[in-house]
């Protein structure tokens, strides 16, 4: 066989595998399976909202699927391990399944798909899509098309980020398929960037010293400096002063002065009383 035509088996294989489980685990919740062949055999991880319901009583239900695995679709010693789906709100099969048994019960189209996608978007998903087809409200089949939030249809990020489910509702007129696309609140969108703020300077670290003193006042302005003096000044300076003569104008004017103020001996001797005579 070539690696195409194994491929393609192994796919064909997983897709009915899916469709089987699907069909025998619909009253537990059903929201998906993993299917990874490993050399000990083929290890299939199911997961359901009623964990309880697909092991059955006694593990009666699930040892009848690991039969028919083995026998109809002739897996290699098939090992089965049931998983939580965890929050149903936010898984596309489950809320497929919901969705369906809802038109099946007699719920209005329009009502049913709202009420759907308000349980989704309250869980806290990016964007929910939900696809209803067939014969809604008279002999016409048509679409209708319910969308909130933000969906991703194509590329990369549609395959791998996306959820889906799909179910139908059978009613007299003819069946709905019910289709609901996903995207879950921990998904990292590939065009989804955020700005963050320059990280803020780090506070120097202040060595641990005696506290500050008052900053004293400002000191005088230096005196300037003297002036190179030329050497004839030096010369000048250096020559000792002359004493003053007797002769100064200066002494013989003070003289003068002393000597005209002061009063003469004649009278000041006037000038006191007469001693009495005995």
């Amino acid at each position: 066989m070539s690696v195409e035509k194994k491929f393609v088996a192994e796919g064909l294989s997983k897709a009915l595998v899916n469709e089987y489980l699907a069909d025998e685990l619909e009253r537990a919740g059903y929201g998906g399976m993993v299917m990874n062949r490993t050399p000990m055999g083929t290890q299939i991880t199911v997961y359901a909202e009623k964990p309880g319901m697909v092991i059955g009583k006694g593990g009666k239900l699930i040892r009848k699927i690991t039969r028919d695995l083995d026998r109809k679709f002739h897996l290699d010693n098939p090992q089965i391990d049931v998983q939580d789906v965890g929050h149903g709100d936010l898984n596309g099969r489950v809320v497929a399944n919901r969705l369906a048994s809802s038109l099946e019960r007699g719920w209005y189209f329009r009502k049913a798909g709202q009420s759907m996608m308000r349980r989704v978007m309250d869980a806290g998903a990016l964007g929910c899509e939900i696809v209803i087809s067939g014969k809604l409200t008279g002999p016409r089949s048509r679409t209708e098309k319910f969308i909130s939030g933000y969906i991703k249809h194509s590329g990369k990020p549609a395959i791998e980020l996306v959820d889906k489910g799909y179910s139908v509702a059978v009613k007299k007129l003819g069946v709905i398929g019910c289709q609901v696309r996903i995207i879950s609140p921990d998904v990292r969108l590939p065009d989804d960037f955020m700005i963050q703020a320059p990280p803020a300077p780090a506070p120097v670290e202040q060595a641990k010293a005696k506290p500050a003193k008052a900053p004293a006042a400002p000191a005088p302005a230096a005196a300037q400096a003297p002036e190179k003096k030329s050497d004839l000044d030096q010369l000048l300076e250096s020559e000792p002063v002359a004493a003053p003569s007797p002769l100064d104008d200066s002494n013989v004017k003070s003289s003068e002065g002393v000597a005209e103020d002061a009063p003469l001996p004649e009278e000041k001797a006037d000038s006191e009383p007469c001693a009495k005579v005995e």
